[in-house]
């Protein structure tokens, strides 16, 4: 129970807004995107900027408050919020400031891929990021980064210059290349460890011009001639053309043909980021397979294509995932995925799905950061959805066990961001070598572990 008194001088002193438990906004500010996570905070505070974020931390570790830090709140096993301890939310923290000169974007520690996304386009530049608009940035980058542009531009670490930290004893750094170079290697990939995110600073690229992006469905009886030519596509094609293979149920039905609606279904999603014109040359053999029961590749904006999961992924649904990095993709691992599809559970919305991996991913020494995956030639996720409670048990399941047949075939590491377990093993996700670094990082700069909302480090 936090002190009545100490509580009051905090709040008083405080720039942003302090939320408690019992007024009127407090359900809405502890709710996290993660439709399984329902927590109670001690308190909600959403800060105005960094020096809001030093006076909320310093609060919490006087009241010897668990800290979770929010940003888009979209952590897979809610680690934005906590019961009884401090959510420090930086939603009040948004926005991105693009230096098209030097090609360079400085993002609150708030900002959503949308704001980051809106800002660049708007002067033909773009940083690989993340699917779904509403998702924060910070976890993203922190984490790693996947997104479809990452075979021509790398993950969004790599495009990471440089970070602002309020660090745990409630000092503020900035880790880059120059400045605490060590720290800014543990950061990409592992950085929720050391402390709240308060600025970021990416580099840019060129992209001025449509790309070319959509999905081929096929029947699932042919899944495993398409995922022969994803294959085939993703190993010969350019470092400009992401694909992603997937076999699900044709959800929502009524947006399928007549037959095909509500039944498992093969897929392959592109998005092609050079010229319409060689998107068409690179494109042709996979729209000429078939024919398809539906299809929908065609160029189009970056920014609609970066908002076409927004409403299939939006706040409230229950979500789980298992997922893994494979060194290739064998045809008995297709079967296997296939037979697993066939027992999503009604009510459910699942779906194993594959992307295409390497290039400019590969490109980056595996030592460079603390990520952990590089050399993998395809990631794949077991990802499931769905509304009512009483079907917690039988989704969970059902991820895992399609998963857990996966460990043959599985290359080293784990994308952190999707380890769905409050709790996973983080010595897997980086291994022996790269966690003891870790673990040296985190005995430096947070040794009494206040970040231990995340895939921790244990110091």
């Amino acid at each position: 129970m936090l002190d009545t008194r100490n509580l009051r001088a905090f709040a008083d002193g405080f720039g942003g807004e302090v939320i408690r438990p019992g007024e009127p906004r407090y359900d809405v500010a502890r709710a996290v995107w993660n439709g399984l996570v329902d927590r109670r905070p001690g308190l909600v505070v959403r800060p105005n900027g960094t020096a809001d974020v030093v006076a909320a931390l310093r609060f919490a570790r006087e009241q010897e408050l668990v800290v979770a830090v929010r940003g888009g709140g979209h952590s897979i096993p809610g680690f934005s919020t906590c019961d009884d301890g401090i959510v420090i939310d930086l939603s009040r923290m948004r926005g991105a400031a693009i230096d098209p000169g030097r090609r360079t974007a400085v993002c609150a520690g708030g900002a959503l891929l949308s704001d980051l996304d809106d800002a660049a386009q708007a002067v033909g530049l773009v940083c690989p990021v993340g699917v779904v608009s509403h998702t924060g940035v910070g976890g993203l980058t922190l984490g790693g980064g996947m997104g479809r542009l990452q075979r021509k531009f790398g993950l969004t670490i790599d495009n990471l210059r440089a970070v602002e930290l309020v660090t745990a004893d409630g000092g503020i750094v900035r880790a880059s290349s120059d400045e605490n170079p060590e720290l800014f290697w543990g950061v990409r990939g592992a950085g929720a460890n050391f402390g709240v995110a308060t600025s970021f600073e990416y580099a840019l690229h060129p992209l001025d011009h449509p790309i070319t992006h959509g999905t081929v469905v096929h029947p699932i009886e042919r899944a495993g001639e398409l995922a022969q030519l994803f294959t085939e596509i993703a190993e010969t094609g350019p470092d400009e053309l992401w694909l992603g293979f997937y076999l699900r149920l044709a959800l929502p039905a009524e947006a399928f043909p007549a037959g095909i609606g509500g039944r498992p279904i093969a897929a392959v999603s592109v998005l092609h980021c050079g010229q319409p014109r060689g998107a068409e040359r690179d494109l042709a053999r996979l729209r000429g397979f078939g024919p398809p029961v539906a299809g929908s590749i065609e160029p189009k904006p970056h920014l609609v294509a970066q908002r076409l999961a927004d409403v299939s992924s939006a706040w409230g649904h229950r979500f789980y995932m298992k997922s893994a990095f494979l060194r290739s993709l064998p045809e008995e691992l297709v079967d296997m995925a296939v037979q697993h599809t066939h027992g999503i559970p009604q009510g459910a919305g699942g779906e194993f799905g594959f992307w295409s991996w390497g290039r400019a991913i590969a490109e980056v020494p595996e030592d460079a950061t603390a990520f952990t995956g590089r050399a993998a030639a395809y990631w794949m996720g077991a990802e499931i959805q769905w509304d009512d409670p009483e079907l917690d048990g039988p989704c969970r399941e059902w991820a895992r066990a399609g998963m857990a047949e996966v460990g043959p075939f599985a290359a080293r590491g784990r994308y952190v961001n999707d380890v769905a377990e409050s709790r996973g093993d983080s010595r897997a996700i980086y291994g022996d070598g790269k966690y003891e670094r870790l673990l040296g990082l985190k005995r430096a700069w947070d040794p009494d572990n206040v970040f231990r909302m995340n895939q921790n480090i244990r110091p």
